[in-house]
């Protein structure tokens, strides 16, 4: 049982990579701080929660169901207001986690948060520290920009055929409830092709189920991605 008053933390992801980078950093800049992990927030007693210094969610994974998580720990943060929340978010999740997240007690980070940036957000002084840190703003920018020039590059027809394509429908399906041939249907599939510069139905149906893709054709996410927490592990920019 933890007792009230340590140097307690909890970390809450689903990805072994963020897990363990994590654990690095506190490991070799924080030593006296006692982690425990968790893979979701279900997981802990509300007991353990109350004995926490601090609480670290890697939110990137749950794209989903993403306000819902939100609203989740926008309540947990105001029973557990002693303690300081870490969210790692990604650019998509940015608009829910201001709504729901951005409080006193919490900071925002970007998914591909540099070690530095994780530092500083965990040392004493932390109010000192930006809520929502420059990465995470930054990629949000990037994010928001790709999305407004995908807004451009497509038409209202091309976008209404790639959604569908991306629920699952075949050309003749889309073509059967648009009203249209065949043809049309696959030209301008073929044309929407051409403006993002795919080369193939597998790049096409790789960018349908990317993030942007997801954004950009209103479809949901079945699962997260932490395909950037693997590249950043790779360039060693969280030691694991």
């Amino acid at each position: 049982m933890l007792s009230p008053g340590g140097n307690h933390g909890i970390i809450i992801s689903q990805a072994p990579v963020l897990r363990a980078g994590i654990g690095s950093i506190f490991e070799r800049h924080f030593p006296e701080y006692e982690l425990t992990y968790y893979s979701t927030v279900e997981e802990i007693a509300l007991s353990q929660l109350a004995c926490a210094r601090l609480i670290i969610i890697d939110l990137t994974g749950e794209l989903r169901f993403a306000q819902k998580r939100c609203e989740q720990y926008y309540s947990l943060i105001s029973q557990y207001d002693k303690a300081r929340w870490l969210f790692f978010i990604s650019p998509e999740l940015y608009p829910d986690a201001v709504d729901f997240l951005l409080q006193p007690q919490t900071i925002l980070l970007s998914h591909i948060e540099p070690v530095e940036g994780v530092i500083n957000a965990v040392r004493e002084g932390y109010e000192d520290v930006e809520k929502v840190s420059e990465t995470l703003l930054f990629a949000t920018q990037n994010r928001e920009e790709e999305t407004l020039s995908t807004h451009k590059i497509l038409t209202f027809s091309e976008r209404k055929v790639l959604r569908l394509l991306g629920k699952g429908w075949g050309i003749n399906q889309i073509a059967m409830l648009l009203k249209k041939s065949n043809k049309t249907v696959s030209a301008q599939k073929n044309s929407a092709m051409r403006r993002l510069s795919l080369r193939s139905n597998a790049d096409l149906y790789t960018w349908i189920n990317s993030h942007q893709g997801m954004k950009e054709l209103n479809l949901g996410s079945a699962h997260g991605d932490h395909n950037e927490w693997k590249k950043l592990a790779k360039q060693e920019t969280l030691p694991s």
